[in-house]
This record gives structure tokens, sequence and C-alpha cells, in this order.
């Protein structure tokens, strides 16, 4: 089954072409719905990152506008990438949220006109769960696939949570950001440093060559009583309070305070990911994490080494495929287009979306 994906939840335009190979041998998923190979035939993604930061941040209406000029182009040459033809897609997936609504709209109108146009099945895609099953796309044989269930850490700009990951579909949330998302903080504090937009990519090369423990920064949401909420917002306004009452910082005091800023993020992430296998016991097999903020360097090495301790795997999808990408909403189309799902004209974008849904 090859399925088209259209994503435009934010501020990149993708357009990707997924095949999705029948497998029985489960490839390793130890319990539940094994998840079949989902090859990569093309993946192409026209960014606004250049457009958007002057402002430091999204600026909705631009978004929105520029998705309608990108999505065709877009679509053209991911078709040319994968060497096939429109008539060739046997499937539509496109994003329905969450996300900015004059956004979403472009991948729910031309995905639903090419599913009317071309008699195509179409099946709406919810941003997060694409993030979800990032890790499963393959581009090489025998690539190793999480197994089912693992606990997941969804990290980016506007979403940060634990998530229980029983099957397609089959989720519960563990735990959320109770304000800011950590994604946020990265950029927000960025934005005041003067790192431009994204900042999450500038503050992790600065803090490789940092001391994290330079500056003081306040480890939120601790103790067994805070459960498995987090929360960044605190520490983002420590930052910004920090930086208000001092010259900005350069050269080594910048790779310093970069890198202490991102060590006390990546410890509540490490700290909470590790409470959450806790609650769960030993029936989980594996931590993914998934979302921008899973290209995070000090991120990935600190929840590998919580997996080694642990005995578990440990996963993470290439970095292309962790900031949003439509190859993970063809994915997610496909899996679900595969157990008969469907959608049909009255399929419309939405700003919030939970999960399960």
């Amino acid at each position: 089954m090859r399925v088209l994906g259209i994503e435009s939840s934010c501020d990149e335009t993708a357009c990707a072409i997924v095949e999705l190979i029948e497998d029985t041998a489960q490839n390793g998923a130890a319990f539940g719905e094994a998840v079949p190979p989902l090859w990569v035939r093309a993946d192409v993604v026209a960014s606004q990152i250049e457009l958007h930061n002057r402002w430091g941040g999204i600026v909705p209406e631009i978004a929105a506008r520029h998705h309608i000029k990108n999505v065709l182009p877009t679509l053209d040459s991911a078709l040319q990438q994968a060497g096939i033809q429109l008539g060739d897609i046997e499937g539509i997936a496109v994003t329905r949220g969450p996300g900015l609504v004059g956004a979403l709209l472009v991948a729910v109108q031309v995905g639903k006109a090419l599913a009317f146009a071309r008699g195509l099945p179409l099946i709406g895609v919810n941003h997060l769960e694409g993030h979800l099953l990032a890790a499963y796309l393959c581009e090489t044989e025998g690539q190793k696939r999480p197994p089912l269930p693992h606990l997941a850490l969804l990290v980016s700009g506007g979403h940060t949570a634990l998530v229980h990951v029983r099957g397609l579909g089959d989720y519960s949330v563990l735990g959320s950001t109770s304000d800011d998302a950590a994604g946020e903080a990265f950029d927000k504090v960025g934005k005041i440093l003067g790192l431009g937009y994204p900042a999450g990519p500038h503050i992790d090369r600065l803090a490789e060559h940092g001391n994290p423990s330079a500056f003081r920064f306040p480890r939120a949401m601790t103790g067994r009583k805070r459960g498995l909420q987090l929360s960044f917002s605190g520490l983002k306004t420590a930052a910004a309070m920090l930086l208000a009452h001092r010259p900005t910082p350069q050269g080594h005091e910048l790779a310093d305070f970069c890198a202490s800023f991102q060590a006390a993020i990546v410890e509540q992430l490490q700290r909470k990911t590790a409470l959450a296998l806790d609650q769960l016991g030993p029936g989980i097999g594996a931590v993914v994490v998934s979302g921008g903020v899973a290209c995070n360097r000090g991120l990935r090495a600190s929840l590998a080494n919580l997996c080694r301790e642990r005995g578990i795997d440990f996963f993470a999808a290439k970095p292309r495929w962790c900031a949003d990408n439509a190859a993970m909403i063809a994915a997610a189309g496909a899996l679900r287009l595969r157990r008969g799902e469907r959608s049909d004209e009255f399929l419309n974008a939405t700003a919030t979306l939970p999960l399960s849904a």
C-alpha cells in the first residue's frame, strides 16, 4: 500500500510517500499488534524557518499563506523523488490536528480534493500519533523497530508528554506538561539570548562546549508526590530573570549558560521517564523518544544511558523525522487505512485533538 502523507500543522509544508509492506515475522514486536515495515519512498519538506526567523516565532497567517503556495510544488517533488505518478497512490493521509487551524486546513483541503478526484481512501491523522510512530519508519533492510508495549516520551515545541503505547490507537497519557512544553522553553530563552528561531538546535550546539554546572537553575516537579506531570514555565522564567539582570552572555559564558539551561530540562525529562518506567513495571521493554526536541543530543544521551542502566532498548527516529514531517503522517495513515478506517467528506481541521482520537 502506497500512501501519500500531507502535513501542514505549523510552519513546515511537507509531503511524503510511505509504502506499507506486510510482515508476518513480527520483527521483534514482543506484545500487542506488530507494526509492519513502513518504507519511506519520498520525503520532502518546504521549511518556513527563514520566513519566521525575523519575528522569533510562528506568525499563523503568514504560515497558512505559504502553505498554500508550497503544497502543490512539494507534492510534485515527492512524486518525482519516489519515481511514481499520482495514479500509483493507493491512499491519502492528512494531518487534521492539533495545530494552527489556518495552516491545517491546507493539508486537509488538498487531501480531500485529491481523494475525491482520484476515488482514493482518505484518513485524517492526529499529528501526535504521527510523532509516536516516527521511530517505525524504515530505510534499510533489517532495521530494528520498537516492541509493543513501550514507553514514549513525546517532546516538541508544543507538546511534552509521557505515553504508554500498547498498540495503534491504544495510548495512555501518563503525564504531560502543566504549562510550557520543553521545546517552547528552549525557543523562548533562545530568543532572549538572540540565537534566532528555532533556538533549540543552537542551544544544543553551544551546550556541547559548556559547563552544565556553571549556572544554577531550578529542578522543577521534584518528589514523587508530583507524579508524572512536568513543568518548564518556572525554568524559563528563572532564565529570563537571570538574563534581565546581567549583560547577555557571550563566548564561553554563553556556552556555559546554554549547557546549564539544557541540563535542567534534560534532567527533568530523564527523571520523569525513569519514574514512568517504575510505575509501569517490568512489562516495558523499550523507551522511544519522539518530537522535535528528540533531536537534542544531550537528551538522547541521557535517555540512552537510562535505558542501558535498566537493561531495556532505546529508540529514537532519525533527526529529520523528529521534526514535523509528512512521512510520519503517511505512516500513521497507512496503518489506520490497513485497519479499514476511513474519513469522510466532512473531515475538518481542529486546533486541539486528544491523542486517543
